[in-house]
């Protein structure tokens, strides 16, 4: 239940921050600016688990984990009170929005964004399967823990999705020091490529279903992220853990297609040719 109410707080955030970021910074600057906002959590998921083993060497689990969760509860004060209030009905007054079909999905099939819907879903479902699948082929190239640790703390669209399954399939003859070697690399594919796609949501729907857009959005990536270990788990109990890296990596490449399809969509959008370079 504690995971439940864990995962809740942690997705709603998702789209809502996004919709922030990305009417604050309109036009060609809001790309950069969810890129760098995605870039951030992508340190904070770099940083902590190196942090919670340094903490849990030194004290129980227990005491660690209420250690960070004290921690995400400053963070959330400091939000609530150095947080400017954002008028998003007076933003949209002032850009000429009609609010009428701010709530309208209908409107979002349309101008790419259920290409994207599509890539971003298997983006994530790739991610997470890859690491959930990560310690176990470590572990069976003789890692231990500190290893695996050290492994989870180390690790756009047409080329970040083809080295993700470049990576992941070169990783599973490697030994164990060349795989650690590796994974930084295959880091950045995985990571990379949201950024890419969350930025690219706000050239594909209207500034008014900004909101609804990135919340569907969220929810189709964060609940694929959710099912896919399940799913991927089944595979590997009936084929091997190797089978399964496979089956990821090639699933991945299923997105090559959508994105070649996407920049045709995002070329003939205004001001194309610059939409277009700077979103790959």
């Amino acid at each position: 239940m504690a995971l439940v109410l864990g995962g809740i707080g942690s997705s709603t955030q998702h789209p809502i921050a996004s919709s922030l970021v990305a009417e604050a910074y309109q036009g060609h600057r809001s790309r950069g600016a969810l890129g760098t906002y995605n870039f951030a959590g992508d340190l904070g998921k770099m940083a902590l688990p190196s942090i919670a083993a340094g903490l849990i060497a030194m004290m129980s689990w227990r005491l660690a984990t209420s250690l960070i969760g004290i921690a995400g509860l400053f963070g959330a004060t400091a939000i609530l009170l150095l947080l400017r209030p954002v008028s998003l009905a007076a933003a949209h007054v002032r850009n000429g929005s009609d609010r009428s079909q701010a709530h309208d999905i209908t409107g979002l099939l349309h101008n790419g964004f259920p290409l994207l819907f599509t890539i971003g879903v298997i983006d994530s479902a790739t991610r997470m399967g890859f690491l959930t699948f990560l310690p176990f082929l470590l572990q069976a190239k003789a890692a231990g823990v500190p290893e695996i640790g050290v492994a989870l703390t180390l690790p756009t669209v047409l080329l970040t999705e083809g080295a993700t399954a470049a990576g992941i399939v070169a990783l599973l003859p490697l030994p164990l020091g060349a795989s650690l070697a590796l994974l930084p690399i295959i880091g950045v594919a995985l990571n990379g490529t949201s950024s890419v796609l969350y930025g690219t949501v706000p050239d594909l729907v209207r500034i008014e279903q900004q909101e609804t857009a990135f919340g569907v959005f969220y929810t189709g990536t964060i609940g694929a992220g959710a099912v896919s270990p399940a799913l991927y788990g089944l595979f590997s109990d009936a084929l091997g853990l190797s089978a399964a890296m496979l089956l990821v990596a090639t699933v991945v490449l299923l997105t090559l297609p959508l994105a070649w399809q996407l920049t045709r969509v995002l070329a003939a959008l205004p001001s194309g040719p610059d939409r277009l370079t700077t979103s790959l």
